[in-house]
């Protein structure tokens, strides 16, 4: 398991904290670790893609189709979750906290054609260059620490 970095909702607006599901979507290209970053659909800011719980799905399959939808991944999500982190998300006039889970994606291929393709940029990027981009502490840590070719360790 990943060292965790201590979790802060500083900074969050007061009031109830929503739960998200995010993927942490990868590929090895020669013999290195890339991570698919996307663009907010109104800030343009680089992120990862993630949504609200689906009914009927696990919390990992959720983070795939939100991958799918956001950004045209096919590829395998895993059920252990990376981490959490925290964020501000703006719904009209209104900021609501959230806390995202993070799961690893590996991707296999990415569409040309998904249902977001016409908001959004999509970039591979080395880990240390994700977590430079993104803004979310929290966020910046898990990307920084994450290696899938990394054996986990037994109980």
């Amino acid at each position: 398991m990943i060292k965790q970095p201590p979790l802060s909702l500083q900074g969050a607006p007061k009031g109830e904290v929503r739960t998200q599901f995010a993927a942490l979507c990868y590929r090895i290209k020669k013999g290195k670790v890339q991570v698919l970053i996307i663009t907010s659909r109104r800030s343009k800011r680089w992120i990862v893609p993630k949504g609200w719980p689906i009914e009927g799905l696990t919390p990992a399959a959720s983070a795939l189709r939100e991958a799918w939808e956001e950004a045209g991944v096919n590829g395998r999500a895993q059920d252990t979750c990376l981490g959490v982190y925290t964020y501000a998300k703006t719904v009209g006039e209104d900021d609501l906290a959230c806390l995202a889970l993070l799961y690893p994606v590996e991707v296999k291929s990415l569409a040309k054609i998904y249902p977001e393709a016409h908001e959004r940029r999509r970039r591979w990027v080395s880990r240390k260059e994700a977590a430079r981009l993104v803004a979310e502490p929290d966020l910046r840590h898990l990307i920084r620490d994450f290696d899938p070719r990394r054996k986990a360790p037994k109980p």
